[in-house]
C-alpha cells in the first residue's frame, strides 16, 4: 500500500513516561510535560536555557513525536508551597 502512514507503537503518554526520568536527570532541565505545536500533540522539554549542549541530548522527534525544547528560566515553588 502506497502513502499509507505507519502508527507509533507506544503512545505520546507512555513516551513521556520512558523519557522524562532521563530528560530530568540532565543539567538545565526543569520539566516535561504533553503540549501542542501548530495543533499537533508534542512533548514539552521545559529548560533554564537553551543552549547547544542541550540541542545535542534532547532528540527532535523521539518515537515518532516531535519534542520541542520550551526556555522558561529557573522554576522556583512559590513563598509558603511545601514540596
Amino acid at each position: 500500500m502506497t502513502g499509507a502512514t505507519t502508527m507509533p507503537a507506544k503512545s505520546i503518554e507512555e513516551v513521556l513516561e520512558d523519557q522524562s526520568r532521563k530528560w530530568l536527570s540532565l543539567p538545565g532541565v526543569v520539566g516535561t510535560a504533553l503540549g501542542l505545536t501548530d495543533g499537533i500533540p508534542c512533548i514539552k522539554v521545559y529548560v533554564v536555557k537553551r543552549g547547544p549542549e542541550l540541542d545535542g541530548l534532547i532528540p527532535p522527534v523521539v518515537e515518532g513525536y516531535r519534542v520541542v525544547q520550551e526556555e522558561t528560566g529557573e522554576i522556583t515553588p512559590l513563598p509558603g508551597i511545601e514540596r
